[in-house]
Formats: structure tokens, C-alpha cells, sequence
């Protein structure tokens, strides 16, 4: 990487190499072979021998770092100008989607500064002021940000709540599984498409609804109930009676008051679910806020479920799907880390006692 295109060494790396250098210059006072310095200080053969030659020549000064050899293009000043112009996002400067590229980058660099990148120095730059490339959080246009504000200022209700009912806090949410998984890869032959056999009704789908339960002092629980689509009164997803049952059960295991967080799923607002909540004085509801998914921790659950057990598999069938379901979720039933991550991750997670 050139100097000139914003490359080589942070400062810090530079005062780790002034360092590496002033040993290797005692190493050489005490004659030790250039071997094994290169072995001791981690640094290739030719490097030491360069070194040995400049230290000979000069002694210990003239191993002394001269710096780059040319000052980068954008300075540390010109940088901030461009995040300035890289946060107002892709759109306002004329491309037609959110997503910023090193290609587009280095083409705002050279509109807005009139310099001249490569693809590998934007990238070194980038880096070298802490910035990486991200796999994107995915919102809904149709999310209200300051409802979603006022969504998080209500945790503190909730936690009062909780406090002042020694309460579980109870998140919920529900999830479909396919049996059809986005990304199923397998090795084969150079040349030769592998082919894996499923059944053609692909459309047959597991539905899971699941509870987590926190409380200070308590260890996380993750509480759920499997729904397949083939239902005797021929609905494909939960009813109210389902979610009164999977609530009641949850009720029974933590032996406590509840403050349940869900969605304005029209299933939790029927009239029905109203009046369950009405005659139960050991239940509180709080509504989460509309397209606020990452305001609760059950997605999280959901996340790692499809990373781990659920990726990358081909079902044969749906006793397939709902096996691999059941494991993994028994398995997160005693990952109390990982519950307790997926609280955290939501940044609602409420202060121990």
C-alpha cells in the first residue's frame, strides 16, 4: 500500500516497530545470530538483516523511524468531513438504494475532495479510522421512531413494575420454520450440480411461539409450544386460547407474578385476551411499540436458532422440521448466556438488585 493513498502504519503499529527495532538493536550489541532474532521478535530474515546492515552503519539511531514517506490524502480533519457526508447515507448523494461500496466511496471521495483513491487505499483508510464493513440491521419504513423512543422510556415503568410485584419480565414472540431453509450447500464435484431430494410441498411450515422469562437474581428461562399447520380447526397459526394456555403454563413454572412485553399481534388483542389479562391480578401487559423487533430479545432467540440449528439443512420431511426445532430450542433452554445475550442486545435489560 502506497503512503500517498493513506496506507501504512497507525501510529500505534509505528511505535510497536520503533520498539521491535531498538531490541533488535540490543540483540545485535550482544551478537545473537539474525536467526534468531528474527524467530524471537516475529519478523521475517530479510528484515533483520536490513536492520543489522543500518545499525552497523549508523548504530542504534539509524534504525529511528524516518515516517511515511508523503502525508496521506485526507487528513485527520477532511476525514471527519467525509463521515459527515458518509451519514447523510447513499440516497442524498444520488445512488439508488443504502448501501455504501468502496466503489462509491472513492468516487465521493474524488466529487467531494477532488483526490484520487484506489479501491485499496479507501479501504485502508476506512479501516484505519475504525470503520468496517457490516452485515446491516434491517428496519421497516413504516416504523415510528419517536414511538419506538417512547417504547424505551417506558422500561422504566415496566422495571418499576417488576420491582415493586417481584415479577418475571416476559417477552414473547412468534416464528414460522420452513421446511425449505434459505441456504442449504453442500460439496459435490467440480462441474456437477448436487441435487437434494424434499418433498414438493414445500409450503408445510412449523409455527413456535416462546417466552423468555428474566428476573434479578433468577436464571433466565426460555419457555415455547410448537404449532404445526396441520390443525384441527384448520388455522396456521395461534389462537388466543393458545397463547392464554402458553401464558398460564409460564405462570406455573416461574411460581410468580408476570410482566409480559409483546406485540400488537391483532391475536393478542382480542376480546378474549383482554379479559384473561382483566381477571388475572398476577399479569401485567405492556404493548411494544409497532416495527420494534429489536426491542425484543425472543427475535434474538430466533436469530440464533437459524444460524445453528436450523442452517443449512435440506428437511425430508415435517417430523424432520419439527425435530431439529425441538432440539434446538431445548438446547437454548440451557444456554442461560445466550438468553441473557439476546436481553442485553436489546439494551432493555433491567439492573440487578
Amino acid at each position: 500500500m502506497r503512503y500517498a493513498q493513506g496506507g501504512g502504519l497507525t501510529a500505534e503499529r509505528r511505535a510497536f516497530r520503533e520498539r521491535l527495532r531498538a531490541e533488535a538493536a540490543e540483540r545485535f550489541a550482544r551478537g545473537d545470530d539474525t536467526a534468531v532474532v528474527a524467530h524471537d521478535l516475529r519478523v521475517t530474515v530479510r528484515s533483520v538483516q536490513r536492520w543489522r546492515r543500518a545499525w552497523a552503519e549508523g548504530g542504534t539511531q539509524a534504525l529511528a523511524s524516518k515516517g511515511p514517506a508523503s502525508l496521506p490524502l485526507l487528513s485527520d480533519e477532511l476525514f471527519a468531513v467525509l463521515e459527515r457526508e458518509l451519514d447523510k447515507g447513499p440516497l442524498a448523494h444520488g445512488w439508488p438504494d443504502q448501501t455504501w461500496t468502496l466503489a462509491r466511496i472513492t468516487t465521493l471521495i474524488g466529487r467531494r475532495f477532488h483526490r484520487s483513491y484506489t479501491i485499496q487505499g479507501v479501504a485502508a483508510l476506512l479501516k484505519r479510522h475504525g470503520w468496517t464493513c457490516q452485515l446491516p440491521a434491517r428496519r421497516a419504513l413504516e416504523r415510528d421512531e419517536t414511538a419506538v423512543r417512547l417504547g424505551e422510556g417506558d422500561l422504566a415503568a415496566r422495571g418499576m413494575t417488576v420491582a415493586a410485584l417481584d415479577a418475571w419480565l416476559v417477552f414473547e414472540d412468534e416464528a414460522g420454520f420452513s421446511m425449505t431453509p434459505p441456504t442449504a450447500r453442500t460439496w459435490s464435484r467440480r462441474g456437477r450440480t448436487p441435487v437434494v431430494r424434499v418433498r414438493g410441498r414445500s409450503r408445510r411450515r412449523l409455527s413456535v411461539a416462546a417466552l423468555a422469562c428474566y428476573k434479578p437474581g433468577e436464571r433466565s428461562r426460555l419457555i415455547y409450544r410448537p404449532s404445526p399447520d396441520a390443525r384441527p380447526d384448520g388455522r396456521k397459526s395461534f389462537s388466543w386460547q393458545d397463547y392464554r394456555d402458553l401464558i398460564q403454563t409460564a405462570h406455573q413454572q416461574l411460581g410468580g407474578p408476570i410482566v409480559l412485553v409483546w406485540d400488537n399481534l391483532n391475536t393478542h388483542l382480542t376480546a378474549g385476551m383482554r379479559r384473561y389479562i382483566a381477571e388475572r391480578d398476577w399479569l401485567t401487559v405492556y404493548q411494544l411499540p409497532p416495527y420494534s423487533p429489536d426491542l425484543n430479545p425472543v427475535e434474538g432467540i430466533w436469530s440464533v436458532l437459524r444460524r445453528t440449528t436450523t442452517a443449512n439443512r435440506a428437511f425430508a420431511d415435517p417430523h424432520d422440521l419439527i425435530t431439529a426445532v425441538r432440539r434446538g430450542l431445548r438446547q437454548l433452554q440451557y444456554r442461560h448466556d445466550v438468553l441473557d445475550g439476546c436481553l442485553t442486545g436489546t439494551g432493555l435489560a433491567p439492573a440487578s438488585p
